[in-house]
């Protein structure tokens, strides 16, 4: 099989002029969903130069209650429906979920495993 190498650099080329135009393409829509989700969060409007939180304050933000989901995050849920949707949503009701992964040790989990992997079953006549 002989590949003409001037046809295999321009086939390049194209494909490089293709994916930069996707990419400029995907960086325009991220900063319009940027803007977008600046208009549905307070939080964003805030200049940069707005002073720092306290430490105690940004701890407390940092680690809500259990169970409990704080506003800034039920803020950009609901601008990630709406981002994907079309249409403006009302969250009415949010809670944390607990991670099965925080529920079961993952070593008592293996022992569990190993046992009954260890049983001999008999096959049935």
């Amino acid at each position: 099989m002989v590949v003409n190498l001037t046809d295999l650099v321009q086939a390049l080329s194209e494909r490089q002029q293709a994916t930069e135009g996707q990419l400029k393409a995907l960086a325009d829509t991220l900063k319009a969903l940027e803007a977008q989700v600046a208009g549905f969060s307070p939080a964003a409007a805030r200049p940069a130069a707005a002073p720092v939180a306290a430490p105690a304050a940004a701890k407390q933000a940092a680690s809500p209650e259990k169970g409990k989901v704080t506003p800034e995050v039920l803020v950009m849920i609901a601008a990630a429906v709406t981002a994907f949707l079309g249409k403006k949503v009302r969250i009415r009701s949010a809670k944390m979920l607990q991670s099965p992964y925080e529920v079961v040790n993952p070593w008592s989990q293996q022992g569990r495993v190993f046992v009954q992997a260890s049983h001999n079953l008999r096959p049935r006549r």
